[in-house]
């Protein structure tokens, strides 16, 4: 990876930005698009959208969602605890005992996150779970009067996990999904741009996926550029580690390149304009089953409009939803060369219509 695109990356990942608060994050995804892009631009749902010949047909579409789990503030008791709800999908385990970053309106604030010690724990609910109603937020305010006068109700917080590298390539942040997928489209278009297709191509850092039951981001960003094919790129789970079930699962590896996703929202002709690139450009992959919904963008977008012929790159990620998620550097740039070749083979000709 070249050390811009190095760089870059380590920025994202480390911008705090759950799902409704993305702007920090997508600020910096603005700002690397305008190094290159012929256009860049936001829109009144907070995607952030970069063109390559933005006026040329076919018009393409990369999404990858630029949104993190977090947590929220929803109460703040007499001492100055802050009680909160989650933001996306917690295991509350992971959330005990972690240092948090609060995005409050007068900028940056540290806390930690709370539980009864052990030693105050009754030893028949020392096996329990913990649940989010069992944890708080500590600031070290004094009183309610003290910790309102640093945060308000409403005010977000993700978990203080910044990016490392650790040997053999391998890449840890607590934003991987999706901060990865912004990365990834984001990174074929910077191909592109030194070898530029023919159709249009547009890549976009999507907002709120991690709560859309609606559609969030991606489907207003579709509906807004209204292109004739759209690739999703997100994560997936790696089942190469301990105590997970391939049967179940399938078998994913971190270093197995881009996982080309089949069935549900992931239009057949898409699919397998995606392997016939691999084959031909040697990038490996592996393929997953979707037989249901993705959890994706793509679900959103492929019933956006009219319908838009869709597919879903995912990259392996290790430990999805905690401090600690896990991608091999490779697989980001092998999932970019895929793009950047997908849409080159992308002409006014192609007919997506399954048939």
């Amino acid at each position: 990876m070249r050390p811009r695109s190095q760089a870059f990356l380590q920025r994202l990942l480390d911008a705090p930005g759950p799902s409704g608060f993305e702007t920090g994050p997508a600020r910096v995804w603005r700002e690397e698009a305008e190094t290159f892009a012929d256009r860049v631009s936001t829109d009144i749902s907070g995607n952030s959208i970069a063109a390559m010949t933005p006026d040329a047909a076919p018009r393409v579409m990369f999404a990858g969602h630029i949104d993190e789990i977090g947590l929220m503030i929803v109460h703040v008791d007499d001492d100055g605890y802050l009680h909160f709800s989650t933001i996306g999908g917690w295991d509350a385990q992971v959330l005990v005992g972690q240092r948090v970053h609060l995005m409050t309106t007068k900028g940056p604030l540290d806390g930690v996150i709370g539980k009864r010690a052990i030693h105050l724990i009754k030893q028949e609910e020392r096996e329990r779970p913990s649940k989010v109603t069992d944890l708080w937020i500590d600031i070290g305010a004094k009183s309610k009067a003290d910790a309102l006068r640093r945060v308000r109700i409403g005010d977000p917080a993700v978990l203080a996990a910044e990016a490392i590298e650790l040997p053999n390539r391998r890449l840890v942040s607590r934003s991987i999904d999706n901060r990865i997928g912004a990365f990834v489209v984001l990174e074929a278009l910077r191909a592109l741009s030194r070898r530029r297709p023919k159709a249009g191509c547009f890549a976009v850092a999507t907002t709120q996926e991690e709560i859309a039951w609606t559609g969030g981001g991606a489907r207003t960003s579709a509906a807004g550029i209204d292109p004739q094919v759209a690739i999703v790129v997100d994560v997936t789970h790696a089942t190469d580690h301990p105590n997970v079930e391939k049967k179940e699962h399938g078998d994913v590896r971190l270093g197995g390149g881009p996982v080309l996703s089949r069935g549900s929202a992931v239009n057949p002709v898409v699919f397998e304009m995606l392997v016939e690139t691999a084959e031909a450009e040697n990038i490996p992959y592996s393929i997953q089953a979707a037989p249901k919904d993705t959890g994706t963008d793509a679900d959103a977008i492929h019933l956006a409009q009219h319908g838009i012929p869709t597919g879903l790159v995912s990259v392996p990620n290790r430990y999805m939803h905690s401090p600690n998620e896990m991608v091999d550097l490779a697989d980001l740039e092998r999932a970019a060369k895929l793009l950047a070749g997908f849409a080159r083979r992308v002409t006014p000709t192609v007919d997506f219509t399954p048939r």
